[in-house]
């Protein structure tokens, strides 16, 4: 690895949160004047330090030559001048130019092992009394504290990126944490995963059959377990995942060693055993939290003195339309019930359902709220009712200084009616906070999809409360949004059937819908950047950044997003400034791919690269017209999203929609992910690939069953009073 030493002569920037610095060093045998550009996390070094970094050169678009720090330490300076530079940079408070100055002239060469080893010496200088010593005493051994942690970090394999975040967590106990117990980096510092924490601490001796081990191991294969959707796992699969984790079945007794982490952990509240069944601690609280509010919503109708059946007649007269039995059933159960489901494909009139009722309720004194999961779903559901939605997030109002939200059971909502849309993207966690923070009597109306794929997060909550079969639910069927050659609605309620799509013969008007045969995955990614770059535009006047989305079903491949998003990319683009070692140029189409309570930002969140601050590597990101800072530790929170997962797209919707399919997604290609790609478009959905991996979708309605206990827990409950 390349190497190079110097004194640092000028600090251009430093983030007091990353440590990303961006200086200026005088390389060993250099004129004054003849500086290197460096970047990278340095945390403790100041002006006048002399270094030894170790990384890589890399060139900048704009600023040219840099040198990118991996690793580094700090030297001792090696001339007179260099230690008074280096004491009076401000690294140790009390002591300016004028005290370094006289510090050196007093012990010469001598004054680090001076400061370090005899400070009481420091009365020899004249001018400092006890106070100013006592305080240089105190900031010399944070300094050298800071330093040895960062060295001591770099040298047990720990990248420097991460070393900042370590030592900004754990602060002076960074290398007692990290000696004792590295797997504790996996437990608290985000981006620090099991296998970092692993590697960590094989290489500092600890044995691969040690209980620390075995205990991490188990917490990760539980958390993995949430990105499949589970809220649990079963006792047997959890140790049998794990033995096979941690590649210990040669090691005799390593299976009943990990068997007897399992009662300390959950001694430890991080796991909860519920008989065989072992779940992360906040999931089995969180599913017995929605038992109990969904359960609580049931009951008497909060409005008792309306005739609903006149109601909704006058509401059909007043908005002009012959409601279907269907939608006029959904209204009547939300008028006669505290909790009603209302679950239909795209077309069957939700938000028909969703404004009479408004119309409804609006000269009753009802005061009502409307959420959704998602920024765009809350967006959808304003301009469709014509009153303003609020993400769940923004209406429970996070704390990021608390981690936690303002509205809960201590401090409710004020309505009595909240209204939830796009709910089959409740996850277990999200819906307990909701539950908690309904007031005493607020009845609850959630609209969704049933059919589309399940919450990214762990649960099932939507399905799991129509199975369990306690809560008043109404499915619509009948489709109303079907104009002459509108085929978006017709070919998802088909795919849903297990029908292919309708092929309209004869058909020669405007269509909405086309699928394009191909079958060689290369095919299939050329027509894609085709259709992007140029084709919709001219014939449909779409943009390619804001209107058109690409939904493919995984992420590697040729038509997976990861390979499309670089096609695409390079396609709609001019070429940029690259962010350092990222793929992200201004005008970038990216997504948030986890919550970012500080900046408001969470999971599935779209946005664009406005700007790249070239100087310090930061990237301006805009989310629906706000503006946030994503310093280089923040980039992994980003991805490019000119393509997405099918996954990644629920709660959204787009005018125009392309998926890719072929047999090549195999393992991905089901019912109910075909379906949701589909309903994802508004005006124009185009599948692309072969015919046989649609069939193949379409023939497999087997949806992957989640480890969840909602519908046998909400079926154990009392029935309601009245």
């Amino acid at each position: 690895m390349p190497s190079l030493s110097g004194t640092l002569e000028r600090i251009t920037f430093q983030s007091d949160e990353t440590g990303f610095t961006v200086a200026q060093l005088r390389e060993a045998g250099k004129k004054a004047g003849d500086l290197t550009t460096v970047v990278g996390p340095l945390v403790g070094v100041t002006v006048g330090a002399t270094l030894r970094l170790k990384g890589q050169w890399l060139r900048d678009p704009r600023y040219g030559r840099q040198f990118k720090v991996e690793g580094w330490e700090v030297l001792r300076p090696n001339t007179l001048n260099g230690l008074e530079r280096y004491l009076g940079s401000g690294l140790i408070k009390g002591v300016g130019p004028t005290y370094a100055r006289r510090i050196v002239a007093t012990f010469g060469m001598d004054t680090l092992d001076v400061l370090e080893q005899e400070p009481e010496r420091l009365k020899e200088v004249q001018g400092l009394g006890k106070a100013r010593i006592a305080q240089i005493q105190v900031a010399w051994g944070e300094q050298r504290h800071i330093h040895d942690i960062m060295i001591f970090l770099q040298g047990h394999t720990i990248p420097a990126s991460y070393a900042v975040k370590i030592y900004k967590f754990y602060g002076a106990q960074a290398m007692a944490v990290v000696q004792d117990n590295p797997y504790k980096l996996a437990e608290d510092i985000w981006g620090i995963g099991f296998k970092i924490a692993d590697d960590i601490a094989l290489s500092l001796g600890i044995p691969a059959h040690d209980p620390r081990r075995a205990r991490a191991g188990l917490l990760y294969v539980l958390a993995e377990a949430l990105n499949d959707g589970h809220c649990f796992l079963e006792r047997e699969g959890l140790i049998q995942a794990c033995t096979s984790l941690l590649e210990q079945h040669h090691f005799d007794g390593f299976v009943g060693l990990v068997a007897a982490e399992i009662p300390k952990l959950a001694a430890d509240e991080k796991i909860v055993m519920d008989d065989e069944r072992i779940y992360l601690a906040p999931f089995f609280f969180a599913e017995r939290g929605v038992t109990a509010g969904l359960a609580g919503c049931l009951g008497l109708s909060p409005y008792p003195s309306m005739n609903a059946g006149k109601e909704v007649d006058w509401a059909a007269g007043k908005m002009g339309l012959t409601l279907a039995p269907e939608q006029a059933t959904a209204i009547h159960t939300a008028l006669k019930e505290r909790l009603t489901i209302i679950t239909g494909g795209p077309g069957t009139g939700k938000s028909t359902i969703l404004m009479a009722l408004l119309l409804i309720l609006a000269g009753k004194g009802v005061e009502v709220k409307l959420a959704a999961p998602t920024g765009r779903a809350a967006k959808r559901m304003a301009q469709a009712c014509d009153r303003p939605a609020k993400t769940i997030h923004r209406l429970l109002e996070f704390d990021p200084s608390v981690r936690g939200f303002k509205r809960n059971d201590d401090n409710p909502l004020k309505c009595d009616l909240l209204i939830v849309d796009e709910a089959s993207m409740l996850d277990i966690i999200l819906a307990n906070s909701l539950l908690k923070a309904l007031p005493p009597g607020c009845a609850l109306v959630l609209v969704g999809d049933v059919d589309q794929l399940p919450s990214v997060g762990a649960g099932n909550v939507l399905r799991d409360a129509i199975d369990s079969g306690v809560i008043p639910c109404v499915r619509l069927q009948q489709i109303f949004r079907q104009g002459d050659g509108s085929l978006i609605s017709v070919n998802a309620a088909r795919v849903n059937d297990g029908e292919f799509f309708d092929p309209l013969p004869g058909y020669k008007g405007e269509r909405d819908f086309y699928f394009m045969e191909r079958q060689q995955p290369e095919e299939i990614a050329q027509e894609i950047v085709s259709l992007c770059s140029g084709r919709l535009r001219k014939k449909y006047g779409f943009n390619a950044m804001t209107d058109i989305q690409v939904l493919s079903p995984m992420k590697k491949g040729v038509i997976g997003t990861d390979n499309l998003n670089s096609l695409l990319q390079q396609a709609l683009l001019d070429s940029g400034a690259l962010a350092t070692g990222r793929l992200f140029r201004e005008g970038d189409k990216v997504m948030q791919i986890r919550n970012n309570y500080d900046k408001d930002v969470f999971n599935g969140d779209m946005g664009f690269v406005l700007a790249k601050k070239v100087d310090n590597d930061e990237l301006v990101v805009e989310f629906e017209g706000r503006k946030h800072i994503y310093s280089p530790a923040d980039l992994n929170e980003l991805q490019l999203a000119y393509a997405v997962t099918v996954h990644k797209s629920q709660g959204s919707e787009f005018s125009c929609v392309i998926v890719p399919m072929h047999m090549s997604h195999f393992t991905l290609l089901q019912r109910n992910l075909l379906y949701t790609a589909i309903t994802r478009g508004k005006k124009l959905v185009i599948v692309i690939g072969q015919s046989k991996a649609v069939i193949r979708a379409i023939g497999n309605d087997k949806v992957m069953a989640r480890n969840t206990m909602l519908a046998e827990r909400l079926r154990g409950c009392p029935d309601p009073p009245g």
